[in-house]
C-alpha cells in the first residue's frame, strides 16, 4: 500500500514538473499534489469507518431482533397457559404475535437479499446484456414476491384490526343491557358474517400457486366518483374496492369482473356509458349513410371509429363492446337460418361444402406462390391466404335482409348458394382456429418434425369432421322428434305473453352454439342451424319468430358493427393510402375471379348466370380476420405491420363490397327482385 502511495505521488509530482522552470512553481504543485493524496486518504479513512459503523449497527439490530423474537415466543407460551382467557382470544393474539414475527424475519431477509443483489450485479459483466436482463428479472421476481407477501400481512392485520373492533363491541354489549332491537341486529350481523365467511372464495390464495399463474405489477386508477369522497375516513376509501381500473406494465386495462363482498350490487358504469354513447351517435351517423345512399351499417362503423381509439377515445370497455356485439352475429345468422329452410339446403349442399374448399385451397396456392417470390415464410403466406379467403356473413346478410327469391323452376336460387357457402366458411373458420396452435409450431419447428405436424393437421381435420357429422345427425333428430313438440309448447304458453316465446327461442339458439362449441365447431354454425331447424315448422312460425327478433338483432348488430369501427384507423390508412388501395383492390379482385372459375365448374349450366351475384357477394374479407389476426400476432406468427395491414385490407374491402354487390344487381337481377334486393 505505502510502495503503491509512494508511486502515485512520485507521479502527480512528476507530470506537471516537466514544463515548469520556475522552482517556487514547482514547490506549489508538489504541496498541491500532496495535499490531493492525503485527502483522497482520508475519504477512505472515512468510507471504512463508515462501513464499521453500519455493520456495528447492522449486528446490534440483528441481536436486538432475536431478543424480541424470544420474548414473543414467552409471550405466546403465556397466552397459551391463561386459563382466563377463551380459546377464540387465545388464537387471535397468538395470531398477532406470529405476524409481528413473520414482519420480523422478513425485513431481515430483505436485507440480505439486498446485499446478495449487490454482490450479484458487482460480479456481473456490464457489457453482457443478457447477463443484466437475467439479474433485473431475479431482481423483478423478487420484488413480486415481496410485494405479495407484504400484500398478504396487510390483509391479515386489517382482518386482526377488524376483530379487535369486534372484542372491543362485545365487552361494551356485555357491560350494558340490550335492548330488543339490539339483540336483533347484533343477530343480524353474526348472520352477516358467517354469509360473507361462506361466500368469501379466497381466489388469490387459491390460484397464486397454480401452474402459470405470474405475480404482475398493475396500477389501480379509482373512478372519478371516488374523487368526491373527501370527507370520508382513509379506512373507508380502502375498503371501497369500487369499480378501479387496473393497468399493467403492457399497458393492458383490467375492470373488476367479480367483487369480494358478493352481497352489494354493482354495476359497470364504463360499459354502460359506452353502449349508451353508440346509441346516441349511431343514430346521426346511420341517417347521413341512409341521406346518401349508403347501406346504415357503414354508418354505424363511422360511430366506431369516431368513438374508438383512432377517434375520440371515449370508449373505455371495448372488450366488452366487442362481446356484446358478438351476440349481433348470433341472432344475424339465427336470422339467416329462419329464412334458409332445409329444403334449400338440401338442394345446394353440395355446392355450399365444395365451393369454399376449392376457394381455399386456390387462395391459399397463390398466397404461396406469392410468398416465395416476396420471400415472406409459408406459415405467414398460409395464414394470410386463409385470412383473406373468410367472407363476411352479417355483411351479406345485411344484403340479402328482405329480398324477394323467386327463381324460376329448376333454376338455383343465389341467396342459397351464397348463404350456403358463407356457413361452410364459418365452419372453416372454426377448423382453422383449432389448427391455429399447430400452425404457431409448425412455424418454428424443424423439418424433421414436418411429417408429424402434417399428421397432426389430418387428424384435427377427421376430428372436425367427426364433429360435423354428430351435428347434422342431432339436428336430424331434434327436427323428427323435438323441435315439434318444443314449439308447440311454447306456443300455448305465451298466448298473450310474447316474453315466454322469445326466451325459448333464444335459449333454444344458445342450445345449439354450445353443442357446436363443446364438439370444436363454430358457434355460428350453431345459431344457424337453430334458425333452419324452427323453420321447418313452417312460414307462419317464421313470420311470428321473426317479428320478435328482429329487433333484438337489430340493437346488436349496430353494437356489432360499432366494434368493427373501434379497429379502424383513418391515420394509417391514409399515410399507406396507395399501397392499402392497391392491395385491397388485387384481393377483392382475386376472390372475384376465383368465385366465378370455382362457380363455373360445380354450378349446374341452368343456374350459370347466379355466379357472378354469388361471387361478388364473396369478393370482400371476413371481420373475423380481426380476431384471427389478433391471436396471429401474439403467436409472433405475423408481425404488427402485416396485422394492421390485414385490419385495414379487411375495412377496406367491406367499403367496397356494396358496390361490387349493387353492380351485380343490377346486370343479374331481373327489376322487381332488383328493387328489393337493394
Amino acid at each position: 500500500m505505502k510502495a503503491t502511495g509512494f508511486i502515485s505521488l512520485w507521479t502527480l509530482v512528476s507530470l506537471p514538473c516537466g514544463p515548469l522552470a520556475n522552482p517556487a512553481e514547482r514547490e506549489d504543485v508538489v504541496k498541491h499534489a500532496i495535499k490531493l493524496h492525503r485527502g483522497k486518504g482520508a475519504v477512505i479513512t472515512q468510507r471504512k469507518q463508515w462501513v464499521l459503523e453500519s455493520c456495528r449497527k447492522l449486528s446490534g439490530l440483528l441481536r436486538q431482533k432475536n431478543v424480541v423474537l424470544n420474548k414473543l415466543k414467552n409471550a405466546i407460551r403465556a397466552v397459551e397457559k391463561d386459563a382466563s382467557l377463551s380459546d377464540e382470544e387465545k388464537l387471535f393474539q397468538v395470531h398477532t404475535f406470529e405476524i409481528f414475527q413473520k414482519e420480523l424475519n422478513e425485513s431481515e431477509n430483505s436485507v440480505f437479499q439486498a446485499i446478495h443483489g449487490l454482490q450479484r450485479a458487482l460480479q456481473g459483466d456490464y457489457k453482457d446484456v443478457v447477463n443484466m436482463k437475467e439479474s433485473s428479472r431475479q431482481r423483478l421476481e423478487a420484488l413480486r414476491e415481496a410485494a405479495i407477501k407484504e400484500e398478504m400481512e396487510y390483509v391479515e392485520l386489517l382482518a386482526a384490526e377488524k376483530h379487535q373492533v369486534e372484542a372491543l363491541k362485545n365487552m361494551q354489549h356485555q357491560n350494558k343491557s340490550l335492548s330488543m332491537l339490539d339483540e336483533i341486529l347484533e343477530d343480524v350481523r353474526k348472520a352477516a358474517d358467517r354469509l360473507e365467511e361462506e361466500i368469501e372464495e379466497h381466489a388469490f390464495d387459491d390460484n397464486k400457486s397454480v401452474r402459470g399463474v405470474n405475480f404482475e405489477a398493475v396500477l389501480r386508477v379509482e373512478e372519478d366518483e371516488a374523487n368526491s369522497k373527501r370527507n370520508a375516513s382513509k379506512r373507508e376509501v380502502e375498503d371501497d374496492l369500487g369499480l378501479s381500473m387496473l393497468i399493467d406494465s403492457q399497458n393492458n386495462q383490467y375492470i373488476l369482473t367479480k367483487p369480494r363482498d358478493s352481497t352489494i350490487p354493482r354495476a359497470d358504469h364504463h360499459f354502460i356509458k359506452d353502449i349508451v354513447t353508440i346509441g346516441m351517435l349511431s343514430l346521426p351517423c346511420g341517417w347521413l349513410c341512409t341521406t346518401i345512399g349508403l347501406p346504415t351499417m357503414f354508418g354505424y362503423i363511422i360511430c366506431g371509429v369516431l368513438l374508438g381509439p383512432s377517434g375520440l377515445n371515449s370508449i373505455k370497455s371495448i372488450v366488452q363492446v366487442e362481446t356484446l356485439g358478438e351476440f349481433g352475429v348470433f341472432f344475424t345468422l339465427f336470422l339467416v337460418g329462419l329464412e334458409f329452410s332445409p329444403e334449400r339446403l338440401r338442394k345446394v349442399w353440395k355446392i355450399s361444402l365444395q365451393g369454399p374448399c376449392y376457394m381455399t385451397v386456390l387462395m391459399i396456392a397463390f398466397g404461396l406462390l406469392w410468398g416465395h417470390l416476396l420471400q415472406i415464410r409459408p406459415t405467414q403466406s398460409v395464414f394470410i391466404s386463409t385470412c383473406l379467403s373468410l367472407s363476411s356473413t352479417p355483411l351479406v346478410s345485411r344484403f340479402l335482409a328482405g329480398s324477394v327469391r323467386g327463381d324460376k323452376e329448376g333454376d338455383i336460387d343465389y341467396s342459397s348458394v351464397l348463404l350456403g357457402m358463407l356457413v361452410m366458411q364459418d365452419v372453416q373458420l372454426g377448423l382453422f382456429i383449432a389448427v391455429m396452435p399447430t400452425l404457431i409450431q409448425a412455424g418454428v419447428s424443424t423439418y424433421s418434425s414436418i411429417f408429424k405436424e402434417i399428421l397432426r393437421i389430418l387428424i384435427l381435420i377427421g376430428q372436425i369432421l367427426f364433429s360435423l357429422a354428430a351435428v347434422f345427425l342431432l339436428c336430424l333428430v331434434i327436427k323428427t322428434y323435438l323441435i315439434g313438440p318444443y314449439y308447440r309448447k311454447l306456443h300455448t304458453e305465451s298466448k298473450g305473453n310474447k316474453e315466454i316465446l322469445i326466451l325459448g327461442i333464444t335459449a333454444f339458439t344458445f342450445l345449439m352454439l354450445m353443442i357446436t362449441e363443446l364438439l370444436d365447431v363454430s358457434m355460428e354454425l350453431g345459431c344457424f342451424l337453430a334458425g333452419a331447424l324452427i323453420s321447418s315448422q313452417g312460414h307462419m312460425v317464421t313470420e311470428e319468430i321473426m317479428c320478435c327478433i328482429e329487433p333484438i338483432r337489430d340493437f346488436l348488430a349496430i353494437i356489432f358493427f360499432a366494434s368493427i369501427g373501434l379497429h379502424v384507423f383513418p391515420t394509417f390508412v391514409i399515410y399507406e393510402l396507395t399501397v392499402l388501395l392497391f392491395l385491397t383492390l388485387s384481393v377483392v379482385i382475386m376472390k372475384f375471379v376465383l368465385a366465378v372459375l370455382v362457380l363455373s365448374l360445380i354450378l349446374p349450366k341452368t343456374s350459370q348466370y347466379i355466379k357472378w351475384i354469388v361471387s361478388a357477394g364473396l369478393a370482400q374479407v371476413s371481420e373475423f380476420s380481426f380476431v384471427l389476426g389478433s391471436r396471429a400476432r401474439r403467436a409472433g406468427i405475423i408481425s404488427r405491420e402485416v396485422y394492421l395491414l390485414i385490419l385495414s385490407v379487411t375495412t377496406l374491402s367491406l367499403l367496397l363490397a356494396p358496390a361490387l354487390w349493387r353492380a351485380a344487381i343490377m346486370k343479374c337481377v331481373p327489376r322487381p327482385e332488383r328493387r328489393s334486393s337493394t
